[in-house]
């Protein structure tokens, strides 16, 4: 207080004798004092004399400018002109916009939260006085859709918390880019976490995808900033391209490949990511892809499709089509030996060979099978016979029908009755004919005479 009331002293010199006569502080009364009264008797000496002054003192939320005279590890120190010193504690120093550590000699902004501390001071916050104009530079850049450089502070199960303009904000999982998504096979919560726990005190590159000043929400993207360097190495590609990679996480659906390809000039490197999706992974069908590849594995691929940053890859596309000689090996008709691989509403897929498989659909199988379900007739597993009722290798289908050898039996013995009672029906019917035209013959000779 000494510090301030000095450097105020010829502000009070100014005041009259019968001012300061007027604001010295009477002695409490007991009981009976009016509420204004008792507000200015707890007032101190500097309040009633700025109370009383004829100059602008700043007010608690007010910002100053002052110069920095004395740093430590947990104060600054700040001439304030005619004002005083003011002083900056522990957290309050952190300056949101990250202008750097600060040094004697440095010119810098600060709100004014205590007029006054226990030292005599004016207590000031960097923190405060950068809190506004960090979200205005926020908001700015997320309406520029400039890139930001960010350090990970931490991770959660979600994502990874980080740091813009001392504003914490969120960058979550599926807003990383492929290079550091997590490719858990399981999707498993705990594995993840320690993916993302790897990439703590790590720098990105981020951009501001969603900011709310009221609610202090703040969503960062690496994949937003990567997008656009991704596009100018994914134009130099092409459908039918083919790639090397290394399968970077396997899931339901497919199996994702990193690969690298180099710039249009042939220079930069970059890493890129594409799927190949569980029909692309072989020419069998596929139940689950982590019966074809795991994460690590080697692989090389065809393009077959590029939708903007998304890629599509074919591994079976380099494998040779065993549909296309399958006439050789299968004939309609033929009865053939198939594993039930899959039952569902519309029939059972059967693998005749670790390649081709055929559909019996529920149609046929009702069909030859009147009044049984599928599921009565066939079990998954097992081994039975069937017969090929069409083959078409352009689309990849079979038909098939479950061999029924008493049905066919009797089928075949209908068919061989019908075929002796035609060689019966046939001789009498000669017979009837010629009879018919001998009679005919003995008419018109009797006409005729």
């Amino acid at each position: 207080m000494t510090d301030i009331l000095d450097n105020l002293a010829k502000e009070v010199d100014k005041i009259s004798e019968d001012d300061r006569a007027a604001i010295k502080v009477e002695p409490k009364k007991a009981k009976k004092t009016e509420p204004s009264i008792a507000a200015e008797e707890d007032k101190s000496l500097m309040a009633q004399l700025l109370d009383r002054g004829d100059f602008n003192f700043p007010e608690v939320g007010a910002t100053v400018e002052g110069k920095v005279i004395e740093v430590s590890s947990n104060e600054i120190y700040l001439e304030l002109g005619p004002f005083g010193t003011g002083v900056v504690l522990g957290k309050e120093i952190k300056d949101g916009l990250g202008s750097g550590k600060l040094k004697i000699g440095d010119i810098v902004t600060a709100t004014v939260t205590d007029l006054e501390n226990e030292d005599g001071f004016i207590e000031l916050s960097i923190r405060e006085a950068s809190y506004e104009k960090a979200w205005d530079d926020i908001e700015s850049k997320r309406d520029t859709q400039e890139k930001v450089t960010v350090k990970v502070q931490s991770a959660n199960k979600g994502g990874l918390l980080a740091e813009v303009n001392g504003i914490s904000g969120f960058l979550p999982v599926s807003q990383l880019s492929s290079k550091n998504y997590p490719r858990v096979e399981d999707g498993d919560k705990n594995k993840i976490l320690n993916l993302l726990k790897k990439l703590i005190g790590q720098e990105m590159e981020v951009r501001i995808i969603d900011a709310d000043r009221e609610t202090e929400k703040l969503i960062v993207s690496e994949k937003a900033a990567q997008s656009e360097k991704d596009m100018e190495v994914i134009s130099n590609l092409g459908a039918g391209d083919v790639i090397s990679g290394e399968v970077s996480g396997v899931v339901d659906f497919g199996a994702f490949v990193k690969f690298s390809t180099k710039d249009e000039k042939g220079e930069n490197e970059r890493k890129l990511e594409g799927l190949v999706h569980i029909s692309e992974l072989a020419w069998q069908l596929i139940e689950d892809p982590r019966t074809i590849v795991k994460v690590g594995d080697k692989v090389e691929a065809k393009i077959i499709g590029i939708d903007g940053d998304k890629i599509s890859l074919s591994i079976r596309a380099l494998q040779k089509d065993p549909w296309n000689n399958i006439e050789e090996k299968y004939k309609i008709g033929d009865t053939v030996s198939g594993t039930v691989n899959k039952l569902n509403h519309f029939g059972a897929f059967v693998y005749l060979d670790k390649d081709i498989h055929g559909l019996a659909h529920i149609s046929e199988m009702s069909e030859a099978f009147p009044g049984k379900n599928l599921d009565e007739l066939i079990k998954v597993g097992e081994k039975y016979d069937w017969k090929i009722l069409s083959i078409e290798p352009k689309d990849h289908r079979m038909g098939l029908v479950l061999s029924n050898k008493k049905s066919e039996k009797k089928t075949e013995k209908k068919a061989k009755a019908e075929k002796e009672e035609k060689k019966e029906e046939k001789p009498e019917k000669e017979k009837k004919e010629k009879k018919v035209s001998k009679k005919k013959k003995e008419e018109i000779s009797q006409k005729s005479k």
